[in-house]
């Protein structure tokens, strides 16, 4: 019940969202409440990755941030979901959460640049390799934005802060880019993808048209920061719908499926991290 009322909580900020919506002070509160329900989604999803790595002990095809033909084998694979849980904690509880959300977001970034991108042509040619490069890049974006949420600790002259600052304000571009992305593959591969969608559902080819189509503009909407709230809360109900509909039956179907458990954390953590971009954007412009 307490899901679903989080749920009504943000699709009453989507109407208030809206320019007939005329108190400006609930809004700011509700879009407070937002950025705390935002962090607490994609703490989990973090977490829950954390918690993947120490069960399975090994890099997996579909578990950010690591590949697996990365090094480091069983012992690199603990270490780094270690790292996920603490971090994920940390945020949670809003212990350092600046510092391990800019941690994080490094971890992500360096992972993509660094590991997945040394299969750079199957990055290009091939749906699955990019979209498992695209994942962490989006999560390093949020995580980015994130840590922007929180005010600065260390000497503002400092090394630290003149890189974070840089990735803080680059992070709402990269982010937009990969939802850009994300939306050209849902057209590129929507045969596939309409395999995909619940069979409750009728009119699967249009469902994929039309979420390929809202990546797209919302990806626009960032990097404009035009209706930049309405689309990143509207992305963040998206995200968080696929959960309940589409995600969690799959892995009640498929329950030692790694890669099923995965692709439910990965929607889980872009909710909260559209949530979070929300929070963040003008009201309207």
């Amino acid at each position: 019940m307490r899901m679903y009322g989080c749920l009504f909580r943000c699709v009453q900020i989507s109407y208030m969202l809206s320019p007939q919506f005329p108190n400006p002070t609930e809004l700011e509160n509700l879009m407070v409440f937002l950025c705390h329900f935002g962090r607490i989604l994609f703490a989990i999803g973090i977490g829950a990755f954390g918690v993947l790595y120490l069960l399975h002990g090994q890099y997996l095809g579909g578990l950010p941030p690591v590949p697996p033909w990365a090094p480091g084998g069983s012992i690199g694979a603990y270490l780094v979901g270690i790292f996920l849980i603490v971090a994920a904690v940390c945020i949670a509880a809003q212990w350092n959460a600046r510092l391990f959300a800019v941690l994080l977001g490094t971890l992500f970034l360096f992972c993509v640049i660094f590991l997945h991108l040394q299969h750079f042509s199957d990055v290009i040619h091939k749906g699955n390799d990019r979209t498992r490069a695209l994942e962490p890049l989006a999560l390093a974006a949020a995580a980015f934005i994130l840590a922007g949420t929180y005010s600065l600790r260390s000497p503002k002259s400092s090394v630290w802060h003149t890189v974070t600052e840089i990735a803080i304000k680059s992070a709402r571009f990269v982010f937009a880019f990969t939802l850009i992305i994300f939306g050209w593959q849902h057209f590129e591969y929507a045969a596939y993808l309409a395999t995909l969608v619940p069979a409750w559902l009728p009119f699967h080819l249009a469902w994929i048209y039309f979420t390929g189509a809202g990546f797209i503009v919302a990806g626009a909407c960032f990097a404009l920061k035009i209706l930049g709230r309405l689309a990143a809360t509207a992305l963040g109900l998206m995200f968080f719908l696929w959960v309940v509909t589409l995600h969690s039956p799959r892995v009640y179907a498929s329950f030692q499926n790694a890669d099923e458990w995965s692709s439910l954390f990965v929607a889980l953590a872009m909710a909260g991290g559209s949530f979070v971009i929300a929070a963040t954007l003008p009201e309207r412009r």
